[in-house]
């Protein structure tokens, strides 16, 4: 017995390590056979990372699987996926294995699909993505040739965490189904059988643009009957799920030449108005189960006719519901007296004439009465609407009454009583004449958050009269952060911008008595996570982009960053984040402001390009109060007065909205009026004055003075321009950079007489008129940095210049002298007095003498005074 035992689980051993290690022998063999497959049947491109045999897994048939199947398409979807899938799986007959020639099909029992992702395509000239089993070249039948490689003898399949994406181009529908999960249990290979299936998905289905359903939850149980002669397939015992709501069905699909025949009936099997809280989607529902209701519901629908090319099925459904409501236990508030009267028809067949017609829609919140009714036809090509709403609504109370989460709480009574009739081409290509509303609306203390806008918008009153074509702001009050405004106007297209993504459009005066500007821009959603701030340091503002708008503005205080204006005027053009400002004024530093250009928020970066006037500018407040005017002309801390000029700048702003001076450029020109020096102000003016003992700055006439400027990178180039002091005409002309880095070079033009007693004794030894029109150029090179410049002049040069002017007057004197003398002496020899022209020469002589010497003892004094310090130069010009 123990041998026979021991035999017996040797054996066992041997044939399970056989069972191991056969699949190893026919890998190759396995790979061939799908390769085979493919080549032979699919014209795409099929890609798998293996191919693998078991025949242990499911034993005793032979089990191979697919690993990483990747379908890729030729034209005229070339490069697309058509289908992606992690493991497809067969179980089949080991004889099958074996089976070497073509001519044998292979015969399979089960299919088993994990992780599919299959796109199905139809493009706009109707070639489909999913055409792609190869023709035979002499019968040109695609079936024929798969069934010579393969048999189904199926009783088990499934297709397991998978998701199918239908696009059509030419009806203009998607379809996604996702996390989809089908099980089906039968025989295939008899002419009539029975299917018994579950399936599992999450369905989205939109038709031109218009969303039907959005990620809906379906559960299907169907025992569907099989007659595979005929391709008829009948639904015996059949409940579906709709999110929640339970339905029953009957009837049968049947696929024909054309396409396919349909004859479903359906309805939902209980009659309670939580049926209808149970089609909208969980995640807006919530938890229905302890929701209590009262009142009816019911939906019933017949699905009747043909699919092909030209046709759908005709459609009568109804939705019914009379004097309901419902109540969640968690909420203050219930919604009574809901009356629903739906249907969605079609009778003739053609897609382009389905519609719904919502005879009615009421409901009442509190005493809040609210009334609808609407008919949509042509909902597969242009949509057109027709609607009427007549009724009060506190929205408030939308959220005690309903489970619906706001990010910020909703607030407002709404008053409404409208007749809207459009078409969805009209509004998408404003084409006014078809969009026909007739009513009026009016909301007031109502609240309103967008991801649009900084902070909420605070609206206590706004009526509106709807007109056809145009809307009519007839008032509009309204606050946001620390601004206030009112506001009139006619809005072009209020239903473009509610109902698709049109932007706003429309002309309006606004009125404010405070307008703070970064309340009312955006964050940029690249720049920063949302925060609970309306602005971060991080953030950087955006125009909005839903304005197409022009408006006409009144305020009294606007602040843009650290500025405040005041009596703002003018008009405003916003589009495309841009915004354009046309004969803006104002009134700052006690002047008056003209403002005009644009400001641009459409790239990463913000970039502006202004002109700007300036009547009456305080100097001394508007330098302190505009960062750019210190950077221009640093030097303007030590002047009091009035400015004029006109500012041409561009460049980019930062998170503040503020310019990035390193990248302004542009030109100025200035003009002061009545000004004041205080050179104690300014560290230039203080070293300056210290080196040039003549010049006393506090006592500079500014008035009338002009000068222009360019600047660039950083830099700013001042253009010579003229000053003077008393008798002294005065140059000055450089550059300095935004750091205050400074070169600068100021040209006196010195009257001789200021240079000290000994200048002027030489002068007055001179003794001509002459000398009084001589002046010497002191440049003055300024240096360093602002607040701690550096000043070099020229004085010695100048002194240079100096004696050889007085040397040159001299010697034509003396010339001129010895012609005279020359000329006496003639005359006395022709019969002058002797001794009078001895006594001439003589007198001549010692004026010669006389004239030298002091000459070059006055030169040699004004260069040891000048050259030799600063302190004898002042104690000499004292002495004087």
């Amino acid at each position: 017995m123990k041998k026979a035992l021991k035999i017996i689980g040797i054996s066992i051993l041997i044939i399970f390590f056989l069972l191991l290690a056969i699949p190893f022998a026919f890998q190759s063999q396995i790979k061939d056979m799908v390769k085979r497959f493919i080549n032979e049947n699919v014209n795409a491109q099929v890609e798998f990372s293996d191919v693998s045999l078991s025949l242990i897994r499911s034993f005793p048939q032979a089990h191979v699987e697919i690993e990483d199947l990747v379908i890729t398409n030729f034209k005229p979807f070339e490069g697309e996926t058509f289908v992606t899938s992690k493991n497809i799986a067969f179980t089949m007959s080991v004889n099958e294995l074996f089976k070497t020639s073509s001519e044998e099909p292979i015969v399979v029992n089960s299919i088993i699909i994990d992780e599919a992702l299959v796109t199905l395509k139809t493009d706009a000239l109707g070639n489909n993505n999913y055409d792609i089993t190869k023709e035979d070249e002499t019968t040109s039948v695609k079936t024929e040739e798969i069934s010579n490689s393969f048999s189904f003898d199926i009783e088990d399949y499934a297709i397991n965490n998978s998701a199918i994406t239908y696009l059509d181009a030419i009806s203009k529908i998607e379809l996604h189904l996702t996390e989809l999960n089908h099980f089906g249990h039968g025989t295939f290979s008899a002419e009539n059988s029975e299917l018994d299936t579950e399936t599992t998905t999450n369905v989205s289905m939109s038709v031109d643009s218009s969303k039907y359903l959005n990620n809906n939850s379906i559960k299907l149980d169907a025992l569907i009957g099989l007659d595979l002669n005929n391709q008829k397939y009948t639904f015996k015992d059949n409940k579906a799920y709709i999110n929640q709501l339970p339905l029953e069905f009957k009837g049968y699909v049947q696929l024909i030449e054309e396409g396919q025949d349909i004859d479903i009936a359906f309805e939902n099997s209980g009659s309670s108005f939580k049926d209808f809280l149970a089609v909208i989607p969980e995640a807006y529902s919530k938890n229905i189960e302890s929701v209590e209701t009262t009142g009816n519901f019911k939906i019933n629908g017949i699905v009747k006719g043909k699919i092909t090319e030209e046709t759908i099925p005709t459609l009568d459904i109804r939705i019914i519901s009379e004097n309901a409501s419902f109540k969640y236990p968690d909420l203050p508030k219930g919604i009574r007296n809901i009356i629903i009267d739906t249907a969605i028809k079609n009778e003739t067949g053609l897609a382009d004439d389905t519609f719904v017609d919502i005879k009615t829609l009421n409901f009442k919140i509190d005493d809040d009465v609210f009334k609808g009714s609407a008919i949509v036809k042509n909902i597969t090509k242009n949509i057109f609407v027709n609607a009427d709403i007549d009724g009060t609504l506190n929205l408030g109370n939308l959220t005690k009454a309903y489970p619906i989460d706001f990010d910020k709480e909703l607030s407002g009574i709404l008053k409404t009583k409208l007749n809207t009739q459009f078409d969805m081409n009209a509004i998408e290509t404003n084409a006014y004449n078809r969009i026909k509303n007739n009513g009026s609306m009016s909301i007031t203390d109502f609240v309103f958050s967008s991801e649009d806008i900084v902070n909420p918008i605070q609206i206590s009153k706004a009526d509106v009269t709807f007109n056809p074509g145009t809307v009519k702001l007839n008032s509009f009050n309204a606050k946001t952060g620390t601004s206030d405004f009112t506001a009139t106007g006619n809005i072009k297209n209020l239903l473009g911008f509610l109902l698709s993504d049109k932007k706003l459009q429309g002309q309006f005066d606004v009125n404010s008595n405070t307008f703070v500007l970064s309340d009312f821009m955006v964050e940029d959603e690249t720049a920063s996570e949302a925060s609970n701030k309306t602005t971060s340091d991080s953030e950087s503002l955006k125009i909005p982009d839903f304005l197409d708008c022009t408006i006409n503005a009144n305020a009294k205080t606007v602040v843009y960053d650290d500025l405040t204006l005041n009596d703002v005027k003018g008009t405003l053009i916003i589009k495309d984040q841009e915004a354009n400002l046309q004969n803006m004024t104002s009134k700052i530093f006690d002047g008056n402001l003209a403002i005009a250009g644009k400001v641009s928020t459409k790239t990463d970066t913000p970039v502006f390009n202004l002109n700007l006037g300036a009547d009456g500018f305080d100097i001394s407040k508007s330098f302190k109060g505009l960062d750019l005017l210190q950077k221009l002309a640093p030097i303007a801390k030590a002047i009091q007065g009035k400015l004029n000029t006109s500012i041409n700048l561009q460049g980019t702003l930062d998170s503040e909205f503020s310019p990035n001076l390193s990248t302004v450029t542009g030109d100025a020109f200035a003009e002061l009026l009545t000004t004041n020096i205080d050179p104690k102000e300014g560290s230039v003016l203080s070293k300056l004055e210290g080196e040039l003992s003549f010049i006393d700055f506090s006592k500079l006439d500014l008035k009338d003075l002009k000068a222009n400027l360019d600047f660039a990178d950083g830099n700013v180039s001042v253009k010579p321009f003229n000053l003077k002091y008393e008798d002294i005409a005065i140059q000055v002309s450089g550059s300095h950079s935004f750091d205050q880095t400074i070169n600068y070079n100021a040209v006196f033009n010195v009257p001789a007489k200021y240079l000290g007693s000994d200048v002027n004794r030489l002068i007055g030894k001179i003794n001509d008129n002459d000398t009084n029109k001589i002046t010497i150029p002191v440049t003055a090179n300024i240096t360093g940095n602002y607040t701690s410049p550096k000043v070099k002049t020229d004085l010695s040069s100048g002194v240079s210049n100096l004696t050889k002017q007085l040397i040159e007057i001299e010697k034509q004197k003396i010339i001129n002298k010895g012609k005279d003398q020359v000329k006496d002496l003639l005359g006395g020899l022709l019969g002058g007095n002797k001794n009078d022209t001895t006594k001439d020469s003589t007198s001549t002589t010692t004026d010669s003498t006389k004239t030298k010497d002091p000459i070059k003892d006055g030169v040699k004094g004004i260069l040891d005074n000048l050259l030799g310090g600063k302190k004898k130069q002042k104690d000499s010009t004292k002495n004087n």
